[in-house]
């Protein structure tokens, strides 16, 4: 993905302000050099973030004439408008090691035996990995396949097919569960007792 930032000239919250109510973000871009202060169009920037591609790729950043790829790093939203208050990027080259999460997107779930004939729904446990690879191998995703998924039996890191050259880390947890079958909740069936017979006698009063 590309996108267009601008040099900042002015720095500090005064200028920053400003910045935002022009309808700007102010940025950094770092590493592989000197950082660099930046602004970007605030809509071309809010509508990017909303795309998964724009947090998980390499991205062609177009300033002062000179395209460099950079990550995502961070961004600010205002606590409570639709407002992007700063975003920071990593400058990389071929050389560069990165460590940054990744989103799962899943596979074969309808098709699987434990749901196609198991009855069974699978939970995703979690839904990205943090990953450890060369900037130039970051994928944009990690697909996981549930095709062969059975009753009793979860999905588990080291089940993961991953990519060329990309390391999955686990804080020290051996083989964490990606995903798991969970098996469907009998119904009970409750059957209301029968009221007591009436054999509407009355006892007579003496």
């Amino acid at each position: 993905m590309k996108f267009v930032a601008f040099e900042r000239k002015l720095q500090g919250t005064g200028a920053s302000r400003r910045l935002r109510v022009a309808g700007k973000v102010p940025g950094i871009v770092f590493g592989a050099g000197e950082p660099v202060m930046i602004e970007l169009d605030h809509n071309a920037l809010f509508h990017a973030l909303k795309k998964e591609a724009f947090h998980s790729t390499l991205l062609e950043m177009e300033l002062a004439g000179a395209t460099t790829q950079v990550l995502l790093r961070d961004f600010q939203m205002h606590p409570y408008k639709p407002q992007v208050l700063h975003c920071d990027f990593q400058r990389v080259d071929a050389t560069t090691k990165i460590t940054k999460k990744v989103p799962l997107h899943f596979i074969g779930e309808e098709t699987s035996p434990a749901v196609k004939l198991d009855h069974c729904t699978v939970n995703h446990v979690v839904t990205e990995l943090l990953i450890s690879c060369l900037a130039q191998q970051l994928p944009e995703f990690i697909e996981v396949d549930l095709s062969g998924m059975t009753k009793g039996h979860s999905l588990h890191v080291n089940d993961v097919k991953l990519p060329a050259g990309v390391k999955v880390v686990t804080h020290g947890k051996p083989n964490p569960v990606i995903a798991t079958p969970v098996e469907p909740v009998a119904e009970e069936v409750i059957v209301a007792a029968a009221p007591a017979a009436d054999d509407g006698k009355k006892k007579k009063k003496k």
